[in-house]
């Protein structure tokens, strides 16, 4: 103010000057004028300064109450200007300055009429949702979170996150690609004697794109009628291939032009039962029908071919979990999975089966390719330790026809070894029809036979449930654990599934244990199933020339439980009549409860999720995981979610679901992730629980174009 004042009275004495210089007035009228003109001045000034009290007594006065509100620490040199004047910040003086106080006023009002807003709205909302009850306020929470995650969605893509940029598809060639298991490269790299088809998850292995179905890939249909009818599109397999295998096989398979037809539910024609009622008889039954009643309820088969077997007994409510080598083309594993019946990536070379000793009632061997008379008959020793006390082996070959003996003395030489070495393991043969041959593995943890020529008896320290990628071993597994138990004296199913204390006690557990888990895993599957509809998500693209979905009760066929604990996502699904089976994985991080989960009747694996899973593409139609994000990205932080993730979507069929249950924050990065895959996604809250959340997410069926 006082700088503009100086410079106001600069401007208005000069005029004086140019009228003197320049003017016409007469000298005696000069002193005359200066004297108006000072009396004029003066009365100007004193107009001037009594404007000036007055706006700077009201500017003092707002200047007051700002600095009540914001204390203004900083010193008076930082308010001096270039003139060496102080300049004040609040002074309206300055037109930019007012503008500044204007918009500070301005931005001040904003703020209050936000939080203003914004109050009122929480308030509205708070009085809405406590006043609302049950599903109303499961909806209204469900659509609150559902607009929060896509917001947070939209808020990393809008960042440009390269972290979601979705992942490349694979080349065509990959199709039906099988981390883990290259032949050719391990031939390459020396391996022999079946060691090349082994698991070796090398670096590298794993692939970061996504495999594309083949170009005329169509939906399985949905069981029973996928059991004896798949497309021939979906798997890797020719007609010369079907042609070629095995005599049984191919009386039991027709190949069309774009279908293979099974022939195991055709009327009048009965080889497969007739086969199944011959080893019923050996074993000393009336028929296959009392298998469960002598205690088999699981099966292992080896070699399985396409499944003929397990698919019979299914009916029969026996559970056969079919092994194979892997195989570039015509695989036994991936066309049964294709049919909906278990089956698993697995070779007898020079490491134990994933599967803790005593796991199964029964093991097949049909035309299986199993050299057993070979590695010093260390494969039977393999054989049993997997096998339960009382339990049988069936092997069915030619090598035990009676003919084959009288033209070739290697025939002869094996069989002789394979009876031998039977008999050292106290196997006691129960009968041979033609050239099937059926043995029942002793009930006894020593015998005489075993003190002989037999294979000695494992330590302890030798003798554990943890047999992942460990080698086979020369001795006689199981007969240190609790759980050694007569099939005979065993539940017989479905009691079995829930096991009774005798059963129980080498796990640890009571009744209770497993009633209370069961219980929470039935509400559970009621949840999930009703999840589980193209209605929750609204873009669900119907399937080319289908109708719409019936209710999805026999929709999901193959189940994959990622982190299976007691097994009791298998039960809940089983109790509510779900035609569901289900992989229970037990992850290599986790507490091993796969044993229990094999004593219930159920089948199951270890295995490493940092590592891929052995199986083919597409063969699951639901993945199921609680709290393995936990457990693989917070307890045991080894690989990337990401990666595990491919694994999945490689595994997981078109228009497959996949179910997660964990901590909040994991749910919503793994829901980040789910853009990179194209998956359809949603949040899903769980009631009365504010620490978990569900993530449901669903795989596009995007057909691939021919090129």
């Amino acid at each position: 103010m006082i700088w503009l004042l100086g410079f106001s009275g600069v401007t208005m004495s000069r005029p004086l000057h140019r009228g003197i210089s320049g003017g016409a007035r007469s000298p005696g009228n000069i002193h005359d004028s200066w004297e108006d003109s000072q009396m004029k001045d003066k009365a100007d000034k004193e107009d001037v300064d009594r404007k000036t009290a007055n706006a700077d007594s009201s500017y003092l006065s707002i200047r007051q109450h700002f600095r009540l509100l914001f204390p203004d620490n900083s010193s008076s040199k930082q308010n001096l200007i270039e003139n060496g004047f102080a300049s004040d910040p609040f002074s309206p003086g300055t037109l930019r300055n007012r503008h500044k106080f204007t918009l500070f006023l301005l931005r001040l009002s904003l703020v209050v009429i936000v939080i203003l807003a914004l109050s009122g709205s929480f308030w509205w909302t708070l009085a809405i949702t406590t006043s609302s009850r049950g599903q109303i306020y499961r909806g209204y929470r469900r659509l609150q979170q559902e607009l929060v995650s896509d917001l947070v969605d939209i808020g990393k893509l809008s960042i440009g996150s390269n972290r979601l940029k979705e992942l490349d598809y694979c080349l065509p060639e990959s199709e039906n690609y099988v981390p883990c298991f290259n032949v050719t490269e391990n031939l390459a790299l020396g391996m022999s004697k079946g060691e090349e088809y082994n698991r070796h998850c090398r670096p590298g292995s794993r692939q970061s794109c996504l495999v594309q179905p083949p170009v005329n890939y169509k939906i399985p249909l949905r069981w029973p009628w996928g059991r004896d009818l798949i497309w021939v599109a979906n798997i890797n397999i020719t007609a010369q291939e079907v042609r070629s295998s095995g005599s049984l096989t191919k009386r039991m398979m027709m190949y069309d032009e774009d279908q293979i037809s099974f022939r195991s539910a055709s009327p009048g024609y009965d080889d497969m039962e007739d086969y199944a009622h011959q080893i019923a008889e050996m074993i000393g039954l009336r028929n296959e029908s009392n298998f469960i009643q002598s205690g088999v309820r699981t099966m292992l088969d080896i070699g399985c071919g396409y499944g003929n077997l397990g698919a019979h007994l299914f009916s029969n409510e026996l559970l056969t979990m079919c092994i194979a080598n892997y195989e570039a083309s015509g695989s036994q594993v991936q066309l049964t999975l294709e049919r909906g019946l278990p089956a698993m990536i697995g070779s007898f070379t020079s490491k134990q089966l994933p599967y803790p000793s005593l796991s199964f009632d029964m093991i097949h061997c049909a035309g299986c390719g199993i050299d057993w008379d070979q590695k010093d008959g260390i494969l039977l020793i393999e054989v049993d330790r997997v096998l339960r006390p009382g339990g049988y082996f069936v092997w069915t070959s030619q090598l035990a026809s009676s003919q084959q003996f009288l033209h070739k003395k290697e025939n002869q030489k094996e069989w002789n070894f394979v009876h031998g070495f039977a008999k050292g393991l106290c196997w006691d043969m129960l009968s041979q029809q033609v050239d099937t041959v059926v043995w029942k593995k002793t009930t006894k943890k020593s015998c005489p036979a075993r003190s002989g020529s037999g294979p000695p008896l494992c330590s302890r320290a030798h003798d554990i449930e943890t047999p992942y990628y460990r080698p086979l071993q020369g001795c006689v597994g199981g007969t240190q654990s609790q759980r050694w138990i007569s099939i005979e004296e065993r539940s017989k199913w479905p009691a079995k599934s829930r096991l009774n204390a005798k059963e129980l006690a080498p796990h640890g557990l009571n009744s209770d244990d497993l009633a209370e888990d069961s219980l929470k895993w039935q509400s559970a599957v009621q949840n999930y199933w009703s999840l589980l509809s193209p209605l929750i998500f609204s873009d669900h693209p119907k399937r080319p020339g289908d109708e719409d979905p019936s209710p999805p009760f026999n929709m999901v066929r193959n189940v994959l439980d990622m982190n299976a604990h007691f097994g009791g996502f298998n039960m809940a699904l089983l109790e509510s009549k779900k035609s569901a089976w289900v992989m229970n994985v037990i992850p290599t991080t986790a507490n091993n409860h796969l044993p229990l989960i094999l004593d219930r009747g159920l089948v199951g694996v270890l295995h490493d999720w940092c590592e891929a899973f052995p199986t083919y593409p597409r063969t699951y139609d639901l993945v199921h995981g609680k709290g393995i994000l936990s457990l693989e990205f917070v307890e045991k932080h080894r690989c990337e979610m990401i990666d595990v993730f491919t694994e999945i979507d490689r595994i997981l069929r078109p228009e497959g679901w996949v179910i997660l249950r964990d901590a909040v924050h994991l749910i919503e990065s793994a829901r980040a992730l789910t853009t990179r895959l194209r998956w359809d996604a949603r949040v899903v809250e769980i009631d009365n629980n504010s620490e978990e959340k569900l993530l449901i997410c669903q795989k596009p069926f995007i057909k691939r174009q021919a090129i």
